[in-house]
This record gives C-alpha cells, structure tokens and sequence, in this order.
C-alpha cells in the first residue's frame, strides 16, 4: 500500500521554513503583513474546502491531473499523488509558517543576532547561518511531534483520492465495522505518536549541543 504522509511532512517542512524565513527577513514591511493575513486565511480555509476546490478546479476544469484514483505504476504514479500532495501542503502550510516566522523574529531579537550584526553580517546570512540554527528546536517539536497526527489528516485526503494508504483502510474498517483491523490502526498511531515523542528527544540533541540525553 502507498502513504503519502512523508511526502507531506518533508514537503510542507521544507516549503513552510523556506516561506518563513522569507517573511521574517521582511518583517515589519508590507511583505510581511501580507504574508501574516494570507496565513491566517489560509488557516481558516477548512480542509474540505481545499479538497472540493482543487478537484474541481485543477482535476475538472484544468485537467492537469487524475481527479481521484490511483495506480502504482512509475509511469503515471506521480500523476495521481500530485493534486493530494499539493492540496495537503497548501492545506497546512498557513499555520506552519504563521508559527516558525514567530520563531524566527523572536530569534532576531536575541544578543547574539546583535553581536552578528555588530561584526558586519548581512541580514540574509544571520537569517541562515545563526537564527535558522538556534531555531530548530521549537521547530523540530512542532514538526515530529506532529507526523503522527498526519495519520488523522491523511483520512480525508486518501478518502476523497482513493488512495489505498493507511487512511483509506481505517475509513473501510469503520464503515464495514471491522473491529479487528480498526484495533490495529489505533494501535500503529499509538506506536507512532510514542516513537515520535521519543525521536523528538533525541534530535534536540543533534541540532543543539546544550542538550544531553540523561
């Protein structure tokens, strides 16, 4: 079976602390503001929204891709994840960069950005070289703790696509009253969410060498 949850973890990760740091280079400038409302209409946008609006409007009236279904074949593969992977990361990606850009401009305020700055580093090399760095760990909280909970979000996207992942099987063990297969469902998003919690942990220690595990 095929699961798109890594494919919206490590693009939304990516996309979110790109656009992120973007903004926060701009902060207190229109660019930023603007960034900051398109965010929050983003985030109030429902799900289900974006699900009905990118099929009917890219699969239906564009044709660019499949509106639903799925074949494994290399050829046509990425033709039917595209348009759930796209919605998914559109989906999310308002609270992600709402979130580290609160991080980012809470770094650029710290003494150590001021010290940079008094050396004569450039506002684009303290965004990447100093705040990116000393940011990772709220954003490494945020970001693996909530890989499990894509599980949950995954429901609706594998539903409406007819993906046959990990969502799409708990949806038919509900609706057929498959109790066994829905015990095993609940109990891999358990492992998962105990598994997340414990490799959190761990990569604070490789991104912040203050942290030791005890």
């Amino acid at each position: 079976m095929f699961d798109i949850l890594m494919f919206l973890a490590y693009i939304g990760l990516v996309l979110g602390i790109g656009l992120s740091l973007f903004v926060a280079y701009f902060r207190e400038t229109y660019i930023d503001r603007m960034g900051v409302v398109l965010c929050v209409l983003g985030m109030s946008v429902s799900i289900l929204l974006y699900i009905i609006g990118g099929q009917f409007l890219i699969g239906k009236v564009l044709h660019w891709f499949p509106i639903s279904g799925f074949d494994i074949s290399p050829q046509v593969v990425l033709r039917f994840i595209a348009l759930p992977i796209l919605i998914g990361v559109v989906g999310g990606v308002g609270a992600d960069v709402r979130f580290y850009r609160t991080v980012f401009i809470e770094e650029t305020s710290r003494d150590y950005v001021r010290t940079a700055r008094a050396k004569g580093c450039g506002d684009g090399r303290i965004m990447a070289r100093h705040v990116l760095p000393n940011a990772m760990i709220p954003i490494l909280t945020r970001v693996v703790v909530a890989i499990p909970f894509l599980f949950t979000g995954s429901l609706l996207l594998e539903s409406f696509f007819g993906i046959p992942g990990l969502g799409a099987v708990t949806v038919e063990a509900i609706n057929g009253n498959d109790f066994a297969t829905l015990r095993v469902m609940v109990f891999i998003g358990a492992l998962l969410f105990i598994g997340f919690q414990i490799l959190t942990d761990i990569s604070y220690t490789l991104v912040d060498p203050r942290v030791r595990l005890g």
